[in-house]
């Protein structure tokens, strides 16, 4: 006998109840149940599946979702998306009003440094005017000056003060005062220096000679009332007075 014939009587002998080759289990000759090897197959899933607790119906226990897990992974991060938005929000409007902050504070430094220059050069401009007016301002003196007033044209500074203008304590600095029948109103007739302004803002006042109108004349008292309240009597008002006989 060989020895495959040997190894097949020894498989085919074997009353084991589990098929050492798949492991499976095996029911015997005689206790076999009716219906084919499928179905057989078909009651050991279905044995199972009731032993770990599977409905035909229910979803895979890998397939359903954990209670509370979606909830408790998406509550952190959208509060955590909510803080995070809201310090980019503050951060953003922090930063705006900084750069408006310093825009207004450059600005403001530019205007102050504009103003002390031009300070600096009213002295200059009145000696200016005052060769114009004395016919002095020809040649290279004159080209200096149209340089100087050139500078105060760039910074934006402007003259103000004119014979005739209504005298305004705001913009006028009165050193003189007189009065004419000619003027309704206190007004700027004589300008001894110029005014200076930037914009709205005043650099210098103008010094101004000041006519107020003449004050008008009193009027007529009205006749004057006895102390018991009547009138005082006249020479027309007594007895007896009339017109003389002719």
């Amino acid at each position: 006998m060989s020895q495959q014939d040997e190894v097949s009587r020894v498989v085919d002998g074997d009353e084991r109840r589990t098929d050492p080759t798949s492991g499976a289990g095996r029911v015997p000759d005689g206790d076999a149940p009716a219906g084919t090897a499928s179905e057989q197959g078909e009651q050991m899933s279905e044995q199972h599946s009731d032993m770990a607790g599977i409905d035909d119906g229910a979803a895979p226990l890998a397939d359903q979702p954990v209670a509370g897990a979606a909830d408790g992974g998406s509550d952190p991060a959208a509060r955590q998306l909510a803080e995070r938005t809201e310090d980019l929000q503050r951060v953003t409007a922090e930063y705006a009003n900084y750069r408006r902050r310093v825009e207004r504070d450059r600005s403001l430094v530019v205007d102050q440094a504009a103003e002390r220059f031009a300070g600096q050069l009213f002295p200059i401009v009145d000696d200016i005017e005052r060769a114009r007016d004395h016919g002095d301002l020809t040649g290279a003196f004159k080209v200096v000056a149209d340089r100087v007033l050139g500078l105060l044209d760039g910074l934006g500074v402007t003259t103000f003060g004119q014979p005739g203008d209504v005298f305004d304590p705001a913009l006028h600095e009165a050193v003189l005062h007189d009065t004419s029948p000619e003027v309704s109103e206190p007004t700027a007739t004589t300008v001894l220096r110029p005014g200076f302004r930037r914009g709205d803002r005043v650099l210098r006042t103008a010094m101004v000679g000041v006519t107020d109108p003449e004050a008008p004349a009193p009027a007529a008292e009205p006749a004057a009332v006895a102390a018991d309240g009547e009138l005082p009597v006249t020479e027309d008002d007594q007895p007896g007075a009339g017109p003389a006989a002719g």
